[in-house]
């Protein structure tokens, strides 16, 4: 069997799941309202190729207490089928002393954590760390000195960021860290508004592109758009959000707590009808194609193929955002048909069985099954003798396949089959058509 993987970013991970659409949901204050930053996100995304579902709920002021009882927050992360859903405190509280944090900040983060890995399973926290103020916390400077200074201020919210992500098997977005690093290196950018706290639109995308980096695991220097800040700003945003986030990402636990899907599988062959059973592991859903473009998302599945030759059946096996794919080649070289070995002859001189076995189309607007619904029996008309008749439920899995004997009119019996609706596959030499039944 052949395994497909992705290794990218020092970390060894699976491809996303070309059917998912990440959705992320922001819970936070005007630090992340400011200029609408998850749609700068959402844009950034967008502009990479990716199509984020974005929702945000930030009333000003909020802390994650706030937020642990907001009805509205709470409705948000119980609608479940979020794939990351983003942390971020009030702007002072985790640079405060640690007995305050301890009280104030960490049991809400946990509590909040709680809840999303509670309606959300293939949720993950992201912690948003924020920044130091442009000249430090002055309304806390006199009582707490460590803050009197941006260094301070900001050298505590990292640690206490930090320290949230780990207690909660989460991630953290590096926010204030990028920041950091273009204060030291890109002093001709400017990240704060003009109250010193909040973030100017340079100081928004700042946070996009490490949000990105993040969720997305790519570099952020492939993309080009530039929002509607100066085109070097925003190329040197990129490149610090780059040493910073992408260079490092098993820093910000980007990886650590993936749930890989390993796909596998066995299979049992009968001429063109083949079963197969999974054998993955760490999977959630799965989706078969067998090579001669039909396809299942059954977990079993037995498959009956039309014609000879080779085909290279693939499982894909999914997690969440994250899959794995097992390929193995199947060689049809026989199919299973029964030939008429009746022969009328009006003379009624030889009995030898003289019938050549011709294929033959068999349109499906000449088969009629009756009744409807049908019980004990299922009645066909108008199909050939020698057809096998085969019935599938919805997942595509046989429940039943015999061959029809009688010329014109037969019949199936449906005995131990549940009430339901199923498809019924008629195969005449190397022709096929269906028909939907319904059983009560």
């Amino acid at each position: 069997m052949m395994k497909h993987l992705l290794c990218a970013a020092a970390i060894c991970m699976i491809s996303l799941a070309t059917y998912s659409q990440e959705k992320v949901l922001f819970l936070g204050n005007s630090y992340t309202f400011f200029n609408n930053m998850p749609e700068i996100f959402k844009q950034f995304s967008d502009s990479a190729g990716h199509s984020p579902i974005v929702q945000s709920n930030t009333p000003g002021g909020y802390t994650l207490q706030g937020h642990s009882t907001n009805a509205q927050s709470l409705n948000m992360i119980q609608q479940g089928d979020w794939n990351y859903v983003v942390l971020q405190e009030q702007s002072q509280i985790p640079s405060f002393p640690i007995n305050q944090v301890q009280t104030q900040c960490f049991p809400y983060a946990s509590q909040l954590d709680a809840t999303i890995n509670q309606y959300n399973d293939c949720a993950e926290t992201v912690f948003f760390m924020t920044w130091g103020r442009e000249n430090g916390d002055a309304n806390n400077c006199a009582v707490w000195p460590p803050v009197c200074t941006y260094e301070g201020m900001d050298s505590l919210l990292y640690e206490r960021y930090m320290q949230m992500a780990d207690d909660n098997d989460a991630l953290v977005s590096p926010v204030g860290a990028v920041w950091r690093f273009i204060r030291e290196n890109m002093t001709q950018i400017n990240l704060y508004d003009a109250d010193g706290s909040h973030p100017s639109p340079s100081g928004s995308y700042a946070a996009a592109c490490a949000f990105y980096t993040i969720i997305y695991r790519e570099d952020p220097t492939l993309v080009s758009w530039n929002y509607s800040i100066n085109p070097l700003h925003a190329f040197l945003i990129r490149e610090a959000t780059k040493a910073v986030v992408y260079d490092s990402l098993s820093k910000w636990h980007v990886g650590e707590y993936d749930s890989i899907p390993s796909a596998g599988f066995t299979h049992t062959q009968i001429a063109d009808s083949v079963s197969f059973t999974n054998t993955s592991t760490t999977y959630n859903n799965q989706l078969w194609l067998f090579g001669d473009g039909d396809s299942s998302t059954a977990e079993n599945p037995t498959h009956v193929y039309d014609s000879l030759g080779t085909f290279n059946v693939s499982l894909i096996s999914y997690y969440c955002l994250f899959s794995d794919t097992d390929t193995l080649s199947i060689t049809i070289d026989s199919i299973a048909t029964v030939p008429d070995t009746t022969v009328n002859d009006t003379n009624n001189t030889d009995t030898t069985d003289t019938t050549v076995f011709i294929p033959q189309l068999i349109p499906l607007q000449t088969i009629q099954t009756f009744p409807i619904p049908a019980h004990d029996i299922i009645m066909f008309s108008g199909v050939p003798q020698g057809t096998w008749a085969s019935i599938y439920d919805l997942r595509g899995q046989i429940i039943r396949m015999e061959t029809l004997l009688t010329e014109g009119q037969s019949e199936m019996d449906l005995e131990g089959i549940s009430s339901g609706s199923y498809f019924v596959r008629f195969r005449h030499g190397d022709q096929a058509s269906f028909a939907r039944i319904l059983i009560e």
